[in-house]
């Protein structure tokens, strides 16, 4: 598993109206100088700015509005510039729900770059075909759909903020509410919703996971060491094969009915279980308010 200080150039691709903009604002933080919609015939001259010292390192966002965007072009660039530059480069691919994306161009009142005259939906369709080759190429796939602007930067700057580790991918321990679907990037999902539910009890009902009444009461469930330790298990055996197969980032999305009090619960304990072990490890609660999250430990 490589983290971003190994990289000399990241590429920021995916659905427009995905969070282009804002991803390079995170890697300009980060460190890096940031180029949006920087033209395809200029990525030949990359490297030898790069050595040059012309710039630190560099993000590029680069999409269907680029000039001269051409999917199977840029995948030739970047297999040129990592196998035969030597350069390191990682490819962060956005993607979002359709129906997400049309309320966001409706709420900023701009044009799918691909619509034209015709409506959002079939834009967007034009662009998931053409964009399509590139996820397989992408390094790291975010879907923001259920992000809010803070909770993305938050997201992205914890996956690609961490430091190097020898043990296997990056993981990522999610909990969410079943209500509110699915989360899409999960690579694995674990379902907590046969546990007691703190969430009948009047005075831990307004508590969250993080809170440590309600993290007593749901490790006194009589399942939830066992269920705990055969997640455990069950990675312990596969990261390495992730780890084999080149992946360096792993998604586990843990639910439960509201993602307040099961699923936060069995995320933190499960991502403190996983640190024991040396493996990178970023928690990410999705559907808990934001002054709930504040209370998370770091």
């Amino acid at each position: 598993m490589t983290d971003i200080s190994a990289h000399d150039l990241v590429l920021v691709t995916g659905m427009s109206g995905a969070g282009r903009s804002t991803a390079l604002a995170v890697l300009e933080d980060l460190g890096f100088e940031a180029v949006d919609n920087l033209p395809m015939r200029f990525m030949p001259a990359l490297p030898a700015m790069i050595r040059a010292g012309a710039t630190k390192r560099l993000a590029v966002g680069i999409d269907v509005r680029t000039l001269d965007f051409d999917p199977a072009l840029l995948q030739q660039h970047i297999d040129r510039l990592s196998e035969v530059e030597k350069l390191g480069v990682l490819m962060v691919f956005l993607d979002c729900r359709d129906e997400v994306l049309i309320r966001r161009f409706a709420e900023t009142r701009r044009r799918h770059p691909l619509a034209g005259d015709r409506p959002v939906a079939e834009g967007l369709q034009v662009e998931r075909r053409t964009i399509a080759p590139l996820v397989e190429k992408a390094t790291l796939v975010i879907d923001t759909s259920d992000h809010t602007i803070w909770s993305f930067r938050e997201r992205l700057t914890g996956l690609l903020a961490l430091p190097e580790g020898p043990t296997g991918p990056t993981v990522t321990v999610m909990s969410f509410a079943f209500r509110h679907g699915v989360p899409r990037e999960a690579d694995l999902v674990f379902d907590v919703r046969f546990m007691n539910n703190p969430h009948y009890d009047p005075e831990l009902r307004p508590l969250t996971g993080l809170d440590d009444a309600v993290g007593a009461a749901v490790a006194a469930d009589p399942d939830f060491e066992g269920y705990l330790n055969d997640v455990l298990t069950l990675l312990h055996r596969t990261l390495p094969r992730h780890q084999k197969e080149g992946k360096s980032y792993l998604t586990i999305a843990i639910g439960c009915t509201g993602g307040r009090h099961r699923s936060v619960y069995t995320v933190e304990t499960l991502a403190q279980r996983l640190a024991e072990r040396d493996i990178p490890v970023y928690r990410l609660h999705r559907d808990l308010p934001k002054g709930d999250k504040e209370k998370q430990a770091p």
